[in-house]
């Protein structure tokens, strides 16, 4: 009996959290209307925009997937000197305000040696997607660095030492052992580091206005005609990234 009463608290508790996360959704969806969210993902500007902001987002993930996946492997199975500030470095994105993270890119990245190297290589990056991109990925790489860390933690070092004794290098264990084995994490954090990066609007807006991507181009007509004409387009941004991370996150679960 104490057992159904502790069962049913903890569903009632549940239950709440879960209608608060998808009412407003459910609200979107009914008010806005399946024909109004088809008319409005062919309009030309609502669709370049969306799938711009799906791609950019898949740039980012992708460039942390080569740089930042290493540096987790380093900290997993490395001691070196100040290891613990880098791992609370790397965390100090999650904690800044957006448009905090959006002028300190500006400073960084838009003048001085660091701008002149990118213009060299015809990367502005005020307006430009290389801008967009590192917005991205300067406030949503934690969740891809930490899913990877996570998952090299689980892999036993032992299975390592038994390939290097049977003649595997350092990087052939890597990438036949550890990599395959710890993949389940690192595709949950890359999928939750690329979900973040859709949304991400605070340090875009900040940095590039232009080209638009969906949350800045949902701000701009909310703020030019109201809610009738940005509530489509937010609808339409949601149904398709939920349908794209839905797919990925089965795929991944049938493979684990």
């Amino acid at each position: 009996m104490k057992d159904r009463w502790f069962l049913s608290l903890f569903m009632f508790l549940g239950s709440i959290i879960v209608l608060f996360l998808t009412i407003p959704l459910i609200k979107l969806f009914m008010s806005v209307g399946i024909t109004t969210m088809g008319k409005t993902i062919l309009d030309a500007t609502v669709y370049n925009s969306i799938f711009l902001t799906l791609r950019v987002a898949l740039y980012a993930v992708l460039f942390v997937c080569i740089t930042g996946i290493p540096l987790a492997y380093l900290i997993v199975r490395s001691d070196f000197f100040g290891k613990s500030f880098i791992e609370s470095l790397l965390d100090i994105p999650v904690m800044v305000p957006h448009t905090a993270a959006g002028i300190a890119l500006l400073v960084a990245f838009s003048s001085g040696y660091v701008g002149d190297i990118l213009n060299f290589f015809h990367l502005g990056f005020i307006d430009t997607t290389t801008g967009v991109m590192s917005a991205m990925m300067f406030l949503s790489a934690p969740f891809l660095i930490n899913g990877a860390k996570e998952g090299f933690r689980k892999v036993d070092e032992k299975y390592e030492y038994v390939a290097r004794t049977l003649g595997a290098s350092k990087i052939d264990a890597f990438f036949t052992i550890v990599l395959p084995m710890a993949k389940s994490d690192i595709i949950n954090g890359a999928l939750m580091m690329w979900s973040r990066a859709l949304g991400e609007f605070g340090a875009v807006v900040i940095i590039a206005y232009h080209p638009m991507v969906a949350p800045v181009l949902i701000y701009d007509r909310f703020n030019n005609f109201g809610l009738k004409f940005s509530a489509p387009v937010a609808a339409d941004m949601i149904i398709i990234s939920v349908l794209i991370f839905l797919t990925i996150r089965v795929v991944n679960n049938r493979l684990r």
